[in-house]
């Protein structure tokens, strides 16, 4: 009895979700959301760059001050709780959610490098708070909280940001700015209007990766071998370089390219928009 309930609570929740999520974007297409003059924004820069990646961050603030946007980083912000919530760990996930509430109130809208944790925010934040004197807030914020490729192209209405990267590219449709936040016309469309780039479709372009946070380590032979496939459809792409929205993404699919001493590279999709004719040398979002 109890497991049906508790089966039924989760399914119910789950269209409300979707529903929600359907509301939110024909709101934003609308441009309703947001004060014409906005003209600041928070950044969440996600544990995997803040440890492993951080010129990812660097390179989003060049893009958004490039296009006209202040940036500011709330250095209160922590985790944003997805590796414990996702693990099932959820009174250790809720404090940092709340947590993470508190330090971004007050910002207008929060861009985010990582498909995967704006998810968290604006997608799992209402569950895990449910009940909580937070809920609300959380509700309301997650409202204001975006993917970089979905902030640029569907609210600061920017295709263009004067980028220049003379380079063979494909892109990984990471899981989550897919299907949680239906992200795949956004990142391509930035990527088509950068010049000099060759832009091509990968097979199984949007085929998981394999990492899936902890996934990677409790069941890391899947892991690996999804992973393998992921690289083996980079490669057969003929492309110089791999993107996607998402660095720990990057991270695993650019660890087995090593491993297969394979001549594609990774890098995020910041680090692309961030390059510009007079850029010289290696792409700074290149992880290696």
């Amino acid at each position: 009895m109890a497991r049906a309930i508790q089966s039924k609570a989760v399914s119910d929740f789950t269209r409300f979700r979707e529903r929600a999520s359907r509301v939110f974007l024909s709101e934003l297409q609308e441009g309703g959301l947001f004060p014409a003059g906005m003209k600041k924004v928070a950044m969440f820069i996600p544990c995997f760059v803040d440890q492993l990646t951080p010129e990812v961050g660097l390179d989003m603030a060049r893009v958004l001050h490039r296009i006209g946007f202040q940036t500011e980083f709330p250095s209160a912000q922590t985790c944003c709780g997805q590796p414990a919530f996702n693990s099932g760990y959820w009174p250790d996930a809720r404090p940092l959610a709340e947590h993470f509430v508190r330090v971004f109130h007050g910002a207008e809208a929060v861009v985010c490098p990582s498909g995967s944790c704006a998810t968290m925010v604006r997608n799992f934040y209402p569950e895990l708070l449910a009940g909580t004197p937070l809920f609300d807030e959380a509700v309301n914020l997650g409202r204001r909280v975006f993917e970089f490729s979905e902030f640029l192209v569907n609210v600061a209405k920017v295709s263009d940001v004067g980028a220049s990267f003379p380079h063979r590219v494909a892109y990984h449709d990471a899981c989550h700015a897919l299907r949680e936040l239906h992200l795949k016309r956004e990142p391509r469309e930035l990527l088509r209007h950068v010049r000099g780039i060759e832009f091509v479709e990968m097979p199984y372009s949007e085929d998981c990766c394999g990492f899936g946070g902890t996934f990677a380590t409790k069941f890391s032979m899947i892991s690996s071998a999804m992973g393998d496939t992921k690289a083996g459809n980079a490669e057969a792409s003929g492309a110089e370089y791999l993107t996607s929205t998402d660095p720990s993404c990057l991270l695993h699919i650019d660890g087995i390219l090593r491993r297969r001493k394979s001549a594609v590279r990774t890098i995020h999709l910041a680090g692309i928009l961030a390059q510009t004719a007079d850029s010289a040398g290696r792409a700074s979002g290149e992880s290696r």
